[in-house]
């Protein structure tokens, strides 16, 4: 019984986290390495069980949404495609160089985590002014997230909005809902994907999956009361931690 009591309080927090704007991996993914799982199939379980979580994120967004119907058209073919050609690239990587692959997956997540307030200040002054059209370079920036966000994702959040906001999309919260859409449809895909094919440990899956979808409806009540400054800091250091960690087990 501890371990999908832990894993379910470890998915009801990575549901606040991702609500304050955090990244809900960072804190999903190591609870998976806690109870034993390797880290492939750690990695494919917390895709699919952080898929309620989105949904949950992605209805809450729709009244964001009202006339950006171009916006979605222009970018899910995109975000969908590459996504699960990154899900395909992750199910044929051997699981020892995964190993050795993920430490610096995870200490990249830190970075944007931490990295994530500058970003902010920067990116909506450069948005300004940016016409909404679909350039070779948005379109390459949007791949490369989407490449990312299927093959492991934690940070593809963060990315995903600083690429809106710098492509057509100069308000905040309405490129934050345009994430929230993007990477639901995008994460269904690889979803299925790793369902199938993958080595999903469907016992850690569904209580964290609860616990993600439970965060994500009380998330905003408690991110008021917590300090999202110090959130922030605390949960990179446990990544850095934890990239350390696994780059010397590998």
């Amino acid at each position: 019984m501890t371990t999908p009591l832990l894993l379910l309080l470890a998915g009801a927090l990575a549901g606040v986290i991702g609500t304050a704007g955090g990244i809900t991996s960072l804190v999903a993914y190591p609870a998976l390495l806690a109870v034993g799982i390797p880290p492939l199939a750690a990695n494919v379980t917390n895709s699919v069980a952080l898929l309620g979580s989105g949904a949950s994120a992605a209805l809450r967004a729709r009244p964001d949404l009202e006339d950006h119907a171009a916006t979605l058209r222009r970018w899910l073919p995109v975000t969908v495609t590459v996504s699960a050609v990154g899900a395909g690239l992750l199910l044929v990587t051997p699981s020892d160089l995964f190993d050795r692959i993920v430490p610096f997956l995870v200490a990249a997540g830190a970075v944007l985590l931490l990295a994530q307030p500058l970003i902010d200040r920067r990116r909506a002054p450069a948005a300004s002014g940016i016409p909404a059209r679909r350039t070779a370079g948005a379109t390459a920036g949007m791949a490369g997230v989407s490449l990312y966000n299927g093959y492991f994702g934690a940070g593809s959040g963060v990315l995903l909005i600083a690429v809106l906001l710098l492509n057509g999309e100069p308000v905040l919260h309405r490129a934050n809902a345009l994430k929230n859409v993007l990477l639901l449809a995008a994460d269904l895909l690889p979803a299925v994907l790793f369902a199938v094919f993958g080595t999903v440990v469907w016992s850690a899956a569904l209580p964290l999956g609860a616990g993600a979808v439970v965060g994500g409806l009380i998330g905003p009540s408690v991110a008021r009361r917590v300090p999202t400054a110090i959130l922030r800091v605390a949960i990179a250091l446990c990544g850095f931690a934890l990239a350390v960690y696994l780059f010397v087990a590998a």
